[in-house]
């Protein structure tokens, strides 16, 4: 059996059933993606097959689908994922200025 992608995996984190959703919950996950590397989380472990960083795009697309009761202690908790990545070896690619 093959790896479930990152949006059946999100999809099953969200409880969505349906296709109808994937259009935007595919965006969210784009979007999630990038503003890890906006933050610099952009290292070689940055992939959708890290927990760390399926876990800090599944909240992100939580804290973006739909209305959630819960948006304030969602952002805090994708914040503190994305502060963690963006600053932990192995995520980032901090270069030198001789670089």
């Amino acid at each position: 059996m093959s790896e479930p992608t990152t949006l059946e995996r999100v999809k099953l984190a969200l409880r969505v059933v349906t296709d109808a959703f994937d259009d935007e919950l595919t965006l969210l996950i784009q979007a999630a993606q990038k503003d890890l590397r906006i933050a610099g989380a952009n290292g070689s472990n940055v992939n959708e097959s890290d927990p760390l960083v399926l876990l800090a795009i599944t909240t992100y697309c939580k804290m973006h689908f739909g209305a959630p009761d819960e948006y304030d202690r969602l952002k805090r908790s994708y914040d503190e994922q994305k502060a963690q990545l963006c600053t932990a070896t192995g995520y980032t690619k901090w270069t030198s200025e001789d670089d």
